[in-house]
């Protein structure tokens, strides 16, 4: 080929297909590994080998094993974050509602993930700097789980902080409980925990007709969240 004319190939990078790819192959190989072999145990070269790529190509998509990790929590919070604030748009028409398909959004979101990346959560790295905007957007998202749940009881903040803890944390759980059942048995683990979010919410209880009317507005409300 002359010098003077241009190459036909089309350079690998995040944004190509080819790119995009190796991307998800990293990510995916990094979640796997993290999550079975530990954080701090498992190497740059051992994810690259794992995705079947050379090391180098993973320096093209991450600078760093941090960013490997922060990439993957990030894709763990962000998403239901996006969607609580989009559940907060239309009125809720049955209270509970939007904790119900927020919750189930968010089951959803971690079951499908890479591995249980949620169980990174809580390494002693995640405490870095690196990892400050991962911190912030679960805080926003704890944030937006403490307004779906005000509606339905009303309670001091520090009470409704814990409670909004204890959902996040059922929420957070559910891949465990998952991962023991068949498979047809986990495809019903979302909605599953959602129904056990809005019975904790219900300081006077909740009935199984009131659970269906939560559960029908927030079918209606998901649909109004583009979900």
């Amino acid at each position: 080929m002359p010098a003077n004319e241009p190459s036909s190939a089309t350079p690998t990078t995040s944004a190509s297909p080819r790119g995009a790819a190796a991307r998800a192959q990293v990510l995916a190989a990094a979640a796997e590994l993290f999550t079975r072999d530990g954080y701090a145990a498992t190497t740059t070269r051992a994810v690259a080998e794992r995705a079947g790529l050379r090391q180098g190509t993973l320096y093209h998509h991450f600078a760093a094993k941090e960013d490997i990790l922060a990439t993957l929590l990030e894709a763990t919070v962000a998403p239901s974050l996006a969607y609580a604030r989009r559940l907060l748009e239309p009125a809720e028409p049955v209270p509970g509602a939007r904790l119900w398909a927020l919750v189930r959004f968010d089951t959803e979101l971690l079951l499908g993930g890479l591995s249980n990346v949620g169980a990174l959560y809580q390494l002693p790295e995640v405490r870095g700097e690196r990892f400050a905007e991962f911190r912030q957007v679960r805080c926003d998202l704890a944030g937006a789980y403490r307004t779906v749940l005000a509606p339905l009881d009303e309670l001091p903040e520090d009470q409704l902080r814990l409670r909004a803890q204890l959902v996040l944390g059922l929420v957070e759980g559910a891949v465990a409980v998952a991962r023991e059942c068949a498979e047809q048995e986990a495809a019903v683990v979302p909605a599953a925990v959602a129904d056990a979010a809005v019975r904790l919410a219900s300081p006077q209880g909740c009935t199984e007709e009131r659970l269906a009317a939560v559960r029908e507005a927030a079918l209606e409300l998901a649909v109004l969240a583009g979900r």
